[in-house]
């Protein structure tokens, strides 16, 4: 989080000078500024357009002139494992924030989110949600402290340019993982950039390789009662590593740059210098916002599954959680917030319409690939609200969204998840940065040192 942003209520005249004198007179650090309930709010990642922020701020505008008592000023955000645990630890998160599905249940388990269950029953949704997604957000005793606010499946993202350039029909993208291998040796041999690309780095290594390990039918964690074993050395996880080995070092398709975390990934895509990569289906909005890339090179289609019942795609989510040492007048706040910008757009068609209308009057994403946090039909019922302002190339996302709800998801291992997911980023990176790296060896070192983590709960 490198800036904050202070709102200004702008609906009318007579608003502006409130918000004006609100500002003037108070701080977002008094919790009851002004009269006043004084929130903060995440917003968008550090590094996002302009155009962005000026659609998130006047979705605040909205939101404060429907609730007048309440002030909010709004902060740049990206949460990264090491990051948060700092933010955290130093007090410095905001009011609302975002976590990842994998944080929920440990963050419950510390005392660290609000409980927000009576408010959100309150907004009369609470039984409508998919159960399995809510549970990431559920304490054991069904409490709830995260709101579910989005999902995603992990796809497999290119370059059609690319594919164009070496040959490659961009209709027809990879069905096997045999084809993402020739596909990206196509790629490096005749444009000269990465055919294929793995993120390694800041716990983003260790979520790639279970999303590949998982779509080969391995599985890093198996849960038995209330013990949870780490299975880290497993076929799939050895496959896994084994095809990125051939990549990198027999057909040199995956460039020169082995430390990727999630941003600098996007960055180096969106710019046209790697052809294909991993990646959870949302992230079309990141790579437009930050990092400039022209539509039409974008393509999206599902991650291709090995053959067999235990193979499956990687799914998770984000949550919305507010601080859990917000004052009660605050955690109040932050839910109405929840509710207004994250969820009554997905139930309610006039606030679908002004999110949508909001979003594409700045020229900013709307109408991108999503799975459902309630139910399919809900989600199908919000796309149809905001059709007339879809904007970006669905036709070129349609092989992700024609073939996800035909594939078997599984959710993210649940012990430990960032833990885990930091101990095999660097089983990720030594594949690739050492030739003479022993896979078996890596992975029988990696499921001990998970195992003790595990265990010391």
């Amino acid at each position: 989080m490198r800036s904050i942003r202070k709102t200004a209520t702008a609906v009318s005249a007579a608003l502006v000078v409130a918000g004006l004198l609100a500002a003037c007179s108070s701080s977002s650090d008094d919790p009851a500024a002004g009269g006043k309930t004084a929130i903060t709010v995440v917003s968008l990642k550090p590094g996002s357009e302009q155009a962005a922020f000026d659609a998130f701020e006047n979705q605040v505008r909205q939101f404060e002139a429907a609730n007048p008592d309440i002030d909010v000023t709004s902060q740049e955000y990206e949460w990264t494992g090491p990051t948060f645990t700092a933010q955290l630890a130093g007090g410095t998160l905001p009011t609302v924030f975002t976590v990842p599905f994998t944080d929920g249940k440990a963050l419950i388990e510390r005392g660290q989110l609000a409980d927000l269950t009576e408010h959100v029953r309150g907004f009369g949704y609470a039984d409508k949600f998919n159960a399995t997604v809510l549970q990431s957000g559920q304490s054991d005793d069904g409490g709830i402290f995260g709101v579910p606010t989005a999902a995603y499946g992990v796809g497999l993202h290119y370059n059609r340019t690319l594919f164009a350039q070496a040959g490659l029909d961009p209709d027809k993208p990879p069905a096997t993982w045999d084809e993402v291998r020739t596909y990206a040796k196509q790629i490096a041999e005749r444009t000269g950039q990465a055919g294929y690309a793995q993120m390694t780095e800041e716990n983003t290594g260790g979520w790639m390789l279970t999303s590949l390990t998982y779509a080969l039918g391995g599985r890093m964690q198996t849960v038995n009662g209330d013990k949870v074993e780490a299975t880290i050395d497993n076929p799939g996880a050895r496959e896994a590593l084994t095809r990125l080995r051939d990549m990198r070092w027999q057909d040199n398709s995956m460039g020169s740059n082995f430390l990727y975390d999630w941003g600098t990934i996007n960055q180096e895509f969106a710019a046209g210098r790697i052809g294909m990569i991993m990646g959870g289906s949302d992230i079309y909005e990141s790579l437009a916002q930050q990092n400039n890339i022209n539509p039409a090179d974008y393509g999206l289609s599902v991650l291709p599954l090995a053959p067999g019942a235990s193979a499956g795609l990687l799914g998770g989510g984000t949550l919305a959680a507010v601080n859990i040492k917000a004052t009660p007048e605050q955690q109040a706040a932050g839910a109405k917030w929840i509710d207004f910008y994250y969820m009554a757009k997905y139930l309610k068609q006039d606030a679908a319409e002004l999110d949508a209308r909001t979003l594409a009057e700045s020229d900013q994403p709307v109408g991108l690939p999503e799975l459902p946090v309630f139910d399919k039909a809900t989600l199908d019922q919000y796309n149809e609200w905001i059709k007339p302002y879809v904007n970006v190339p669905l036709d070129q996302m349609r092989f992700f969204s024609d073939g996800i709800f035909d594939q078997d998801l599984a959710g993210e291992p649940t012990a430990r998840t960032q833990e885990m997911y930091a101990v095999l980023d660097t089983v990720v990176q030594a594949v690739l940065t050492d030739q003479g790296a022993d896979i078996t060896t890596l992975l029988s070192t990696a499921d001990a040192e998970v195992q003790a983590i595990i265990d010391r709960g």
